[in-house]
């Protein structure tokens, strides 16, 4: 993995810097940039789904909206496009630290891809080992028959990436389940009433949902479920 980290700093900084001899060297052809940066580009939007709060915030919006039964309502596009936003709020000093430590002193020559990295994994660390748990990072431990650390900075990314990614999911599915018990008890309350009066052919559902949007706009559910997200991952 650290190889990897490593060719993807280099590589856009040797794309957007390939006339500057301190950075290229002189030594990457304008084909092998070009391949470091369609790495980059590719390997990106992984990164930003898997290791940071992208991942809770779509999990926990896609159990909201099946809670409410609006089915398509707010859009795909709307919810990964919030989720995408919360992720940038949440994580912009954990990419200024990377940029002001990592990117531009290798951007400007000053440090090498190598050094660069071990700079740039120095804060992602920190933020990933919050919101991870010890069962996860011992299940990949094993898995990868490294030797237990002394300290969460001696963890490796090749440990501490997949078990916050399990942590998050967990996490994820906890909040959603939570979300829809008032839901769930309200669909209750419906088909109860639904049947004791013999409405046997109208969907519940459709009774339901007007009582669901209303209780949610009522309480401004959108408002306390972002509001709950972020403090929960600051």
């Amino acid at each position: 993995m650290k190889p990897l980290v490593a060719i993807m700093f280099a590589g856009t900084a040797w794309a957007a810097r390939a006339d500057n001899p301190k950075v290229t060297g002189g030594t990457l052809s304008l084909p092998m940039q070009i391949a470091l940066s369609l790495t980059v580009m590719v390997l990106l939007p992984a990164v930003i789904m898997s290791i940071t709060p992208f991942l809770r915030i779509t999990i926990v919006l896609h159990f909201l909206r099946q809670a409410l039964g609006t089915q398509t309502t707010p859009s795909n596009q709307v919810l990964i496009g919030l989720a995408l936003f919360l992720s940038l709020v949440i994580m912009q000093p954990v990419v200024t630290d990377i940029y002001h430590n990592a990117w531009q002193p290798l951007d400007e020559g000053r440090i090498s891809a190598d050094q660069a990295f071990d700079e740039a994994s120095k804060p992602m660390k920190t933020f990933l080992s919050r919101f991870t748990r010890e069962k996860d990072i011992k299940l990949f431990l094993d898995i990868t028959k490294a030797p237990p650390p002394r300290n969460a900075s001696e963890l490796g990314l090749e440990v501490l990436v997949p078990a916050y990614i399990l942590s998050e999911l967990k996490t994820g599915f906890q909040i959603g389940a939570m979300l829809f018990l008032p839901f769930l008890v309200i669909d209750l309350v419906v088909a109860s009433i639904t049947l004791s009066i013999g409405m046997v052919q109208l969907p519940p559902v459709m009774l339901s949902a007007p009582f669901k949007i209303l209780l949610f706009v009522v309480v401004d559910g959108w408002n306390l479920v972002v509001g709950s997200l972020v403090k929960s991952l600051t």
